[in-house]
């Protein structure tokens, strides 16, 4: 079975190669991104294996069938940029990681929370100058504050229980409360309007839906305890970016981590330094200093690789013997 991986990078290579070896199937690796444009290079592939930054739409879809194209494998497990309905219509089963390191992403959450609070960021480069006066590097005990955590699933209880370690108190929302879970574990499930008001700490950990896009906007904001710090290791299009620039300018937010943004495939994963940076939203959002962007490397340490790279090569096996595919996405899921 040939399988073509794109959106590639070197450590995409390693991992997949340490890995076929207990599989046998032929790998293609392509650097770009998977789209409409450029879908003619998965021709003769049984298999396509995209990314968070490739584009699977309805017109994508439709050619990848005409070329024979039987499996769409996600190594992630965000799903926003598939079309679904396009591929139930042309059967082509989607696959996806589900859970490839709740530790990693979890981790880097707190690693986001941690460097705001303490100004890490900027005592680094202080210091760097010579500089080691303390003014403006003022943070706060997380000890005794309240953590607020938008949907429950592995990686935000991984979260959780890094969070309960620190001794703050947790709010959580989501919209299947698991009361046996909350009671394990001594957090409370809340409406998002009472975890806006108490939280010092938001941290974003649900699925990209269109109940969710752009759930952080002006109203949730305005709602916000002052000062807050947001974090969102999630998907992008939870936080309306506009909106939280003015949130920023207003003093309502005190901080943002953010992993991910609405519109990063135009910069993330690639080295885009030597040219002038024509996104005006996120040139702003880099021009304050209580904001820290990360390039969508939440999940990037060297177990959580690994991981993604043996669940994909299980889900195209299970495919190639006619197994009941565990980690499909259904168009329900939508």
């Amino acid at each position: 079975m040939k399988v073509m991986l794109f959106g590639t990078q070197p450590y995409d290579r390693e991992s997949f190669e340490r890995i076929r070896a207990n599989f046998g199937f032929e790998i293609c690796y392509h650097r770009s991104h998977l789209n409409a444009n450029n879908v003619a290079l998965a021709k003769g592939a049984d298999v396509v294996c995209i990314f968070v930054n490739d584009t699977a739409d309805a017109e994508t879809i439709r050619a990848l069938a005409e070329m024979g194209v039987k499996l769409i494998a996600l190594r992630c497990a965000g799903f926003n940029n598939v079309d679904l309905k396009a591929a139930a219509q042309y059967g082509i089963p989607v696959v996806r990681v589900p859970a490839y390191s709740p530790h990693a992403v979890a981790e880097h959450a707190v690693a986001l929370m941690l460097a705001l609070n303490r100004k890490i960021h900027r005592a680094y480069w202080r210091t760097r100058d010579g500089n080691f006066s303390l003014h403006g590097l003022m943070g706060f005990d997380m000890y005794g504050k309240t953590a607020g955590i938008i949907g429950t699933g592995k990686i935000a209880r991984e979260l959780i229980r890094i969070l309960k370690g620190f001794g703050m108190e947790i709010l959580a929302y989501d919209l299947y409360p698991d009361a046996a879970y909350a009671a394990q574990t001594g957090i409370t499930y809340v409406s998002l309007e009472e975890l806006y008001k108490r939280s010092d700490i938001i941290s974003l950990h649900c699925p990209l839906t269109d109940q969710t896009r752009y759930m952080i906007g002006d109203v949730a904001i305005s709602q916000m305890k002052p000062g807050v710090v947001l974090i969102n290791t999630g998907r992008g299009q939870l936080i309306h970016t506009e909106a939280l620039i003015d949130g920023l300018k207003e003093k309502r937010i005190g901080a943002a981590g953010l992993d991910v943004y609405e519109e990063e495939a135009a910069y993330f994963y690639e080295d885009t330094s030597d040219r002038i940076m024509d996104d005006d939203v996120l040139a702003r959002l880099l021009s304050f200093n209580n904001v820290i962007v990360t390039s969508h490397q939440g999940f990037f340490t060297r177990e959580a690789l690994d991981n993604i790279a043996r669940v994909t090569m299980l889900n195209i096996s299970e495919f190639e013997v006619h197994k009941t595919l565990t980690n499909e996405v259904h168009l329900e899921a939508e």
